[in-house]
Protein backbone atom coordinates (compact mmCIF):
# COMPACT_ATOMS: atom_id res chain seq x y z
CA UNK A 1 0.00 0.00 0.00
CA UNK A 2 1.55 3.02 -1.06
CA UNK A 3 1.90 6.06 1.80
CA UNK A 4 0.83 9.29 0.33
CA UNK A 5 2.05 12.48 2.35
CA UNK A 6 -0.27 15.78 1.96
CA UNK A 7 1.60 19.14 2.81
CA UNK A 8 -0.81 21.79 2.77
CA UNK A 9 0.33 25.34 2.34
CA UNK A 10 -2.81 27.47 3.65
CA UNK A 11 -2.92 26.68 7.81
CA UNK A 12 -6.44 28.94 7.50
CA UNK A 13 -9.62 26.79 8.25
CA UNK A 14 -11.43 26.25 5.28
CA UNK A 15 -8.67 26.57 3.25
CA UNK A 16 -8.70 26.14 -0.65
CA UNK A 17 -5.91 24.33 -0.61
CA UNK A 18 -7.01 22.06 1.49
CA UNK A 19 -10.11 21.39 -0.54
CA UNK A 20 -7.86 21.19 -3.83
CA UNK A 21 -5.76 18.75 -2.02
CA UNK A 22 -8.83 16.70 -1.15
CA UNK A 23 -10.36 16.41 -4.60
CA UNK A 24 -6.74 15.55 -6.00
CA UNK A 25 -6.68 12.64 -3.41
CA UNK A 26 -9.94 11.29 -4.63
CA UNK A 27 -8.27 10.19 -7.62
CA UNK A 28 -5.60 8.05 -6.09
CA UNK A 29 -5.95 4.03 -6.04
CA UNK A 30 -8.56 2.83 -3.66
CA UNK A 31 -6.34 1.49 -0.64
CA UNK A 32 -4.01 4.10 -0.23
CA UNK A 33 -3.01 5.46 2.79
CA UNK A 34 -3.23 9.15 2.21
CA UNK A 35 -2.15 11.65 5.69
CA UNK A 36 -2.38 14.82 6.15
CA UNK A 37 0.62 16.25 7.02
CA UNK A 38 0.33 19.21 9.88
CA UNK A 39 2.50 21.95 9.26
CA UNK A 40 0.73 25.29 11.05
CA UNK A 41 2.43 24.30 14.43
CA UNK A 42 6.01 23.86 13.67
CA UNK A 43 8.34 26.38 14.84
CA UNK A 44 10.11 28.21 12.81
CA UNK A 45 13.39 26.75 11.78
CA UNK A 46 16.36 27.21 13.41
CA UNK A 47 20.07 25.52 12.57
CA UNK A 48 21.19 26.31 16.29
CA UNK A 49 18.84 23.76 16.95
CA UNK A 50 20.22 20.74 15.28
CA UNK A 51 21.93 19.26 17.44
CA UNK A 52 19.30 19.24 20.10
CA UNK A 53 16.04 19.03 17.97
CA UNK A 54 12.96 20.13 19.56
CA UNK A 55 10.46 16.83 19.56
CA UNK A 56 7.84 18.64 16.97
CA UNK A 57 11.10 18.80 14.42
CA UNK A 58 11.34 15.14 15.25
CA UNK A 59 8.08 13.90 15.05
CA UNK A 60 7.42 16.13 11.65
CA UNK A 61 10.64 14.35 10.37
CA UNK A 62 9.52 10.89 11.38
CA UNK A 63 6.01 11.66 9.87
CA UNK A 64 7.94 12.78 6.07
CA UNK A 65 10.12 9.86 6.16
CA UNK A 66 7.67 7.32 6.84
CA UNK A 67 5.33 8.88 3.25
CA UNK A 68 6.48 7.54 0.20
CA UNK A 69 5.49 10.06 -1.95
CA UNK A 70 3.81 13.58 -1.39
CA UNK A 71 1.24 16.19 -3.10
CA UNK A 72 2.03 19.78 -2.35
CA UNK A 73 -1.23 22.32 -2.62
CA UNK A 74 0.10 25.59 -2.19
CA UNK A 75 -1.90 29.62 -2.01
CA UNK A 76 0.46 32.39 -3.35
CA UNK A 77 1.24 34.34 -0.56
CA UNK A 78 3.41 38.12 -1.67
CA UNK A 79 3.88 35.69 -5.22
CA UNK A 80 5.58 32.82 -3.36
CA UNK A 81 4.65 30.20 -1.12
CA UNK A 82 3.26 30.68 2.68
CA UNK A 83 5.86 30.64 5.02
CA UNK A 84 4.71 27.77 7.13
CA UNK A 85 4.93 25.17 3.69
CA UNK A 86 8.71 26.84 3.13
CA UNK A 87 9.20 26.42 7.01
CA UNK A 88 8.21 22.85 6.49
CA UNK A 89 10.23 22.00 3.93
CA UNK A 90 13.42 23.71 5.89
CA UNK A 91 12.43 21.30 9.21
CA UNK A 92 11.97 18.70 6.81
CA UNK A 93 15.53 18.73 4.87
CA UNK A 94 17.88 19.48 8.31
CA UNK A 95 20.09 18.67 9.59
CA UNK A 96 22.15 19.50 6.65
CA UNK A 97 22.81 15.99 4.85
CA UNK A 98 19.79 14.38 6.93
CA UNK A 99 17.23 15.65 4.19
CA UNK A 100 13.92 13.32 4.82
CA UNK A 101 12.73 14.25 1.07
CA UNK A 102 14.76 13.06 -0.77
CA UNK A 103 13.93 10.46 -3.95
CA UNK A 104 10.18 10.37 -2.68
CA UNK A 105 7.97 11.53 -6.11
CA UNK A 106 6.29 14.25 -6.00
CA UNK A 107 2.59 16.53 -6.92
CA UNK A 108 2.66 20.40 -6.92
CA UNK A 109 -0.37 22.12 -7.02
CA UNK A 110 -0.87 25.96 -6.54
CA UNK A 111 -4.71 27.90 -5.78
CA UNK A 112 -5.65 30.95 -5.94
CA UNK A 113 -8.84 33.05 -5.50
CA UNK A 114 -8.03 35.42 -8.46
CA UNK A 115 -7.25 34.08 -12.31
CA UNK A 116 -2.95 34.19 -11.81
CA UNK A 117 -3.62 30.80 -10.16
CA UNK A 118 -0.47 30.82 -7.30
CA UNK A 119 1.86 30.56 -10.78
CA UNK A 120 4.71 31.80 -8.69
CA UNK A 121 4.34 29.82 -6.22
CA UNK A 122 3.89 26.52 -7.83
CA UNK A 123 7.03 27.71 -9.99
CA UNK A 124 8.66 28.95 -6.35
CA UNK A 125 7.69 25.30 -4.68
CA UNK A 126 9.30 23.31 -7.78
CA UNK A 127 12.79 25.21 -7.21
CA UNK A 128 13.13 24.19 -3.89
CA UNK A 129 11.75 20.48 -4.63
CA UNK A 130 14.56 20.21 -7.00
CA UNK A 131 16.94 21.18 -5.06
CA UNK A 132 15.50 18.62 -2.57
CA UNK A 133 15.64 15.93 -4.92
CA UNK A 134 12.41 15.11 -5.19
CA UNK A 135 11.20 13.78 -8.36
CA UNK A 136 8.21 16.39 -9.76
CA UNK A 137 5.46 15.36 -12.37
CA UNK A 138 5.44 17.71 -14.59
CA UNK A 139 2.08 17.08 -16.08
CA UNK A 140 -0.62 17.61 -15.80
CA UNK A 141 0.27 21.11 -14.70
CA UNK A 142 -2.23 22.05 -11.89
CA UNK A 143 -2.90 26.34 -11.84
CA UNK A 144 -6.15 26.49 -10.30
CA UNK A 145 -7.78 29.99 -10.20
CA UNK A 146 -10.70 31.63 -8.93
CA UNK A 147 -10.72 28.89 -6.26
CA UNK A 148 -13.87 30.79 -4.75
CA UNK A 149 -16.03 30.66 -7.44
CA UNK A 150 -14.95 26.35 -7.48
CA UNK A 151 -15.54 25.79 -3.81
CA UNK A 152 -18.25 25.83 -1.12
CA UNK A 153 -17.36 28.11 2.05
CA UNK A 154 -15.81 24.87 3.80
CA UNK A 155 -12.97 24.88 1.13
CA UNK A 156 -14.06 22.01 -0.64
CA UNK A 157 -14.40 21.78 -4.52
CA UNK A 158 -17.87 21.39 -5.94
CA UNK A 159 -17.43 22.47 -9.67
CA UNK A 160 -17.48 19.22 -11.19
CA UNK A 161 -15.39 19.86 -13.98
CA UNK A 162 -12.63 20.73 -11.60
CA UNK A 163 -13.14 17.77 -9.03
CA UNK A 164 -13.05 15.61 -12.41
CA UNK A 165 -9.33 17.14 -13.66
CA UNK A 166 -8.19 17.18 -10.02
CA UNK A 167 -8.82 13.42 -9.66
CA UNK A 168 -7.31 12.41 -13.06
CA UNK A 169 -4.52 13.97 -11.83
CA UNK A 170 -4.42 12.33 -8.36
CA UNK A 171 -4.97 9.19 -10.51
CA UNK A 172 -2.01 10.09 -13.29
CA UNK A 173 0.61 10.67 -10.07
CA UNK A 174 -0.27 7.21 -8.45
CA UNK A 175 0.91 6.47 -11.61
CA UNK A 176 4.19 8.39 -11.84
CA UNK A 177 4.15 8.04 -8.18
CA UNK A 178 4.83 3.94 -8.57
CA UNK A 179 7.91 4.53 -10.93
CA UNK A 180 9.99 5.46 -7.99
CA UNK A 181 8.41 3.50 -5.10
CA UNK A 182 10.17 0.22 -4.44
Amino acid sequence: MTKYGVIVGSTRKNSYSEGVAKAITAGLPEGSEVNFLKIADLPLYNQDLDADSPAVYEEFRKNVKAQDAFIFVTPEHNRNISAALKNALDVASRPWGQSVWAGKPALVASQSISGISGVLAHHSLRQSLVFLDMPTMEQPELYIGNTADLADDKGNITNEGTKEFLAGAGKSFSEFAAKFIG
